[in-house]
């Protein structure tokens, strides 16, 4: 979806969010976009690493029974 905005685009939009947020609100709209990042993250880091220790004991009883 995103793979074709280039270097020229994201000025365009850069520029645009400076006017329509202003200068003092840009600060605090990237860093809480990217605690929003973070936090999301983490959620699925967790999820994850819920999901591994079922997959290695499944390949280990296959291997087992190989």
């Amino acid at each position: 979806m995103f793979n074709n905005i280039g270097v020229s685009g994201l000025i365009i939009i850069l520029a645009i969010a400076l006017v329509v947020f202003g200068p003092a609100k840009l600060p605090q709209l990237g860093r809480a976009f990217g605690d929003t990042l973070r936090e999301f993250r983490n959620s699925t880091r967790g999820i994850v690493d819920d999901a591994e220790p079922a997959d290695s004991g499944t390949t280990q009883e296959v291997k087992r029974l190989s």
